[in-house]
């Protein structure tokens, strides 16, 4: 190892800065992380798919058996519109798609972490940074500070780190969507490990047969009106029923996964959002990784994957670059082009979440005919067949200004 990087804040406790740390503890860079919650974020957010790729990732930091151990696999999808299903062609040869409790994948990373020597710290809210000759101090709200090496913002789509980075960054994009999810025992006769895209009448959704025999389905309710996730949850989930049934009354299965909801099962996500391009991904001894600067919409299936293989790159660029601010610059031309294809390809998809009925007949009349051309491995082929060559040494990028 060349680096004179010895130690590393890491702001933020959810997907990105457990493997973050992870990843640098193995790199041999010491590394700490500080969460604004009181504990562990095993409660927030309802589940998430793991592509291949973020899964082969998690391997490196030690935590892709613990993953598919708890995760739903599912190798197949179709599509479905106006109730008729379409099966949409897939990668050969390839490990499934896992599904996740978000809180369950947040225990792992963490138990993961603090495994491999990883210190978590609570109530650490931040405030302010300063940066000296050598090194970065985290100033938190409580008036505790901590020092190190380097910084790495890894507080999500609300990125503080990211304003100190760079006061003119974009935040995130609302989609004017809200998100809820439920495990349900409705009554529904579904191919195992199959996952059904379904655009109702009125909102799209999805949903698939869990191995316990219940259905799990997600929701994305259309709507202009601003909900975070602490608005949302206030309105009570009788409420949030109601709309959803009114919304699915006239799609199948969508009436019947509402009906069979309860309100003990609802998850209330809240705000769907996607980040814009950011420009500035570090500054000085400052850098950003996770939904901090790319978070593309949930249609992708590569968030959290992309968070996952983000820390893991960034450590092996601080491993092997012995200039923080060279290293940072590096790390940001190998990921940037990869995390930027991902969002462009999605980026028209949910313009036809919220799709009317000429627009549904539409894509009724036409998926077929698109089925039949789509070539799924010029598709998806090099975002879910990329894998991280971790004892690679990574070559300082050349950097234009």
């Amino acid at each position: 190892m060349s680096t004179t990087t010895r130690s590393a804040i890491i702001i933020g406790g959810g997907i990105s800065g457990p493997v973050t740390a992870t990843a640098l503890h193995r790199a041999g860079i010491d590394a700490t992380v500080f969460e604004a919650y009181p504990g562990p974020a095993y409660g927030i957010g309802a589940n998430l798919a793991l592509a291949p790729n973020g899964v082969a990732a998690l391997d490196l930091v030690g935590a892709g058996d613990p993953v598919r151990a708890k995760a739903a696999p599912l190798s197949r999808s179709t599509m479905s519109v106006n109730s008729k299903q379409f099966p949409l062609p897939g990668l050969v040869d390839i490990e499934p798609l896992r599904v996740i409790d978000r809180s369950d994948l947040h225990e792992i990373l963490h138990d993961t972490a603090v495994a491999a020597g990883v210190r978590f710290e609570y109530d650490k809210r931040l405030v302010e940074v300063e940066e000296h000759a050598g090194g970065v101090t985290a100033i938190f709200a409580d008036g505790s500070s901590a020092t190190a090496d380097v910084l790495i913002g890894a507080d999500g789509i609300r990125s503080t780190v990211r304003t100190l980075v760079d006061p003119n960054a974009p935040g995130p994009t609302y989609l004017r969507m809200l998100g809820f999810g439920a495990y349900t025992d409705a009554p529904l006769d579904l191919e195992p490990e199959t996952m059904t895209f379904a655009f109702g009448k009125r909102a799209y959704y999805l949903y698939w047969a869990m191995p316990d025999g219940r259905v799990a389905w997600g929701a994305n309710l259309p709507t202009e009106q601003y909900y975070s996730l602490t608005e949302a949850r206030a309105v009570s989930t009788e409420q949030w029923l109601r709309t959803l049934r009114e919304t699915y009354a006239d799609d199948l299965p969508g009436r019947q996964l509402a009906e069979a909801t309860t309100t003990a099962q609802l998850q209330v996500i809240g705000a769907l959002h996607v980040m814009p391009r950011v420009p500035h991904w570090h500054r000085g001894r400052m850098a950003l990784t996770g939904d901090a600067i790319h978070a593309p919409s949930n249609t992708s299936g590569q968030g959290a994957s992309l968070a996952i293989e983000s820390g893991i790159e960034l450590a092996r660029c601080l491993r092997d670059i012995d200039d923080p601010a060279m290293a940072f610059a590096t790390y940001e031309a190998l990921r940037r082009p990869r995390v930027e294809a991902v969002a462009a390809r999605v980026a028209r998809m949910n313009q036809t979440k919220a799709a009317g009925p000429v627009a549904r007949m539409a894509m009724q009349l036409m998926m077929p005919i698109m089925f039949k051309r789509m070539n799924p491995e010029k598709m998806l082929g090099g975002e879910q067949r990329f894998r991280i060559d971790w004892d690679a040494t990574v070559r300082p990028a050349a950097v234009h200004a």
